[in-house]
């Protein structure tokens, strides 16, 4: 067998270059994603106390997020990535298949495609958290077919969507989007079209599947559709291999949850480790693994090179909290040695995932900001008392543009990516993130600190962000500043170059 190892990250501090290049690529591609879509919703909340009414927690909620699931979640991953995405699903006629038109409708570069069935109800799934762990999960649905009429409209659209776009994906959980015939339309349609087709499948008939470029089982769904073992490797690679010749299959990734993925295909079969760094909530990954091999096929790269960025993604996925999403911002970083400062640099997106995963583990997250132009001994004692008043700090940065409405040229001095990187090299600061308005009030909102720390020079009324900290139960602190004075011998004053 011809075996293909994509290397690992490089011991420089820049990204392997056939990886780093392979990512910047999926910007530019275009997919078509058809399946059953689902609305999840998420309750925060803190437990504090057991019900008088019977034995149950009670959760006083704190925010509530609604976020496109299912095929959605596909849909989500794929704009995160930069894709146009062509999205064909069907709704019912209920409040829940309103909120998904307009969540969907509201993404950037996506082309919907949601039809309504009349009586319907749409699938949604409630979950209750609490300090990082699912109290509760109730589910409405109805897993009957599509109607016949809304199943050959959808399968007219797919074929001029098809043309339009690069790849088609099935996302297929069993809700009734792709029943019947229709996968097999469906790929007979893209082989038609000349366009690859990949297949999340659902339940162990994977006939209905025959003849698409890839799939993408489970282990569990590899077994129940193949009735054969799968628990070791070579296993699991004789299963895809009988489930490959059997349909017609190009390829079988088979997605292996902490162990990680393997390839089979005509010419191979090759198993990629598990990259995730830290565990902190599985759901959601198999759909960001699903489309960062739909982009990077979209991309025409090579299949090993394409299940290895949806390997590093799923590990990237797993890491963060709620089904969240992965961009390339994300996969650069994972693609860079963990000793470079510059990791710490980050984007508001990913502050706030990240804030929310310190949380998770029961930190608390601080938050300053400022100029921070020309660093002097205080800006250093400010930092430095600033971690010390919690568990993480983040930094937030005055772009230049922002530096500029506020004091007029000549400032900044230095331009934002020296100072966010002067920024980054202290060991008291955990992360930065620049911001472009006049104010940090927007990026305090976004990442809920329960502490923020500024000098004591600004009168308390006066600090941006106080009254949003304490609207959650955030306190404001104040740090005294050193005095003002001219550097005595000895003393370092840091200038960036």
């Amino acid at each position: 067998m011809n075996q293909i190892t994509p290397g690992a990250a490089s011991r420089g501090d820049e990204p392997q270059p056939d990886l780093a290049g392979a990512v910047r690529r999926l910007a530019r591609t275009s997919v078509l994603v058809i399946g059953d879509v689902m609305l999840d919703r998420y309750t925060y909340g803190e437990v504090t106390r057991i019900s008088q009414e019977a034995p149950v927690p009670v959760l006083s909620i704190e925010r509530e997020v609604a976020l496109p699931g299912g095929a959605g979640n596909v849909v989500r991953n794929l704009t995160a990535l930069g894709a146009a995405t062509a999205f064909i699903s069907v709704v019912g006629d209920d409040q829940a298949g309103s909120d998904l038109t307009g969540l969907i409708g509201g993404q950037p570069n996506v082309e919907p495609w949601l039809m309504v069935q009349g009586g319907r109800t749409t699938t949604q799934k409630t979950r209750l958290i609490a300090a990082g762990q699912h109290l509760l999960r109730a589910d409405r649905e109805q897993t009957d077919p599509i109607q016949p009429r809304l199943a050959e409209r959808m399968v007219r659209i797919a074929l001029d969507a098809m043309a339009a776009t690069s790849v088609t994906v099935l996302s297929d959980y069993g809700k009734g989007v792709l029943s019947g015939d229709v996968p097999m339309q469906l790929v007979a349609a893209a082989r038609k079209a000349g366009r690859k087709l990949i297949v999340d499948p659902r339940g162990s008939d994977f006939a209905r599947y025959a003849g698409a470029d890839v799939v993408m089982p489970n282990r569990q769904e590899l077994a129940a559709a193949t009735h054969m073992p799968v628990d070791n490797e070579v296993a699991v690679v004789a299963a895809a291999q009988a489930l490959r010749a059997q349909h017609g299959f190009g390829a079988v990734v088979v997605t292996l949850g902490n162990a990680g993925m393997t390839l089979v295909d005509a010419t191979r079969s090759q198993h990629f480790p598990a990259e995730a760094a830290e565990v902190y909530d599985t759901s959601g990954a198999g759909d960001t693994a699903l489309a960062m091999l739909a982009a990077a096929l979209a991309a025409k790269l090579d299949l090993p090179i394409a299940a290895r960025l949806a390997n590093l993604a799923a590990g990237i996925s797993v890491g963060k909290v709620g089904a969240s999403v992965v961009r390339e911002a994300d996969l650069m970083a994972a693609l860079t040695p963990q000793r470079s400062a510059l990791r710490k640099v980050v984007t508001r997106e990913q502050a706030v995932e990240q804030a929310e995963r310190w949380r998770h583990r029961g930190w608390r997250v601080g938050f300053t900001n400022g100029y921070f132009d020309l660093l002097q001994p205080g800006d250093i004692h400010l930092l430095e008392q600033a971690r010390a008043a919690c568990d993480r700090l983040i930094v937030g940065v005055n772009s230049d543009s922002s530096v500029r409405r506020s004091k007029g040229l000549p400032h900044p001095v230095q331009p934002e990516a020296a100072r966010a990187a002067v920024l980054a090299s202290f060991a008291c600061v955990d992360q930065v993130c620049l911001f472009d308005e006049d104010t940090p009030e927007s990026l305090i909102e976004a990442l809920r600190p329960e502490v923020l720390i500024k000098g004591a020079n600004h009168a308390r009324g006066a600090v941006a962000g106080a009254d949003l900290i304490r609207s959650w139960g955030g306190r404001l602190m104040q740090i005294d500043l050193l005095a003002e004075s001219m550097p005595q011998p000895g003393m370092t004053v840091l200038k960036t170059r």
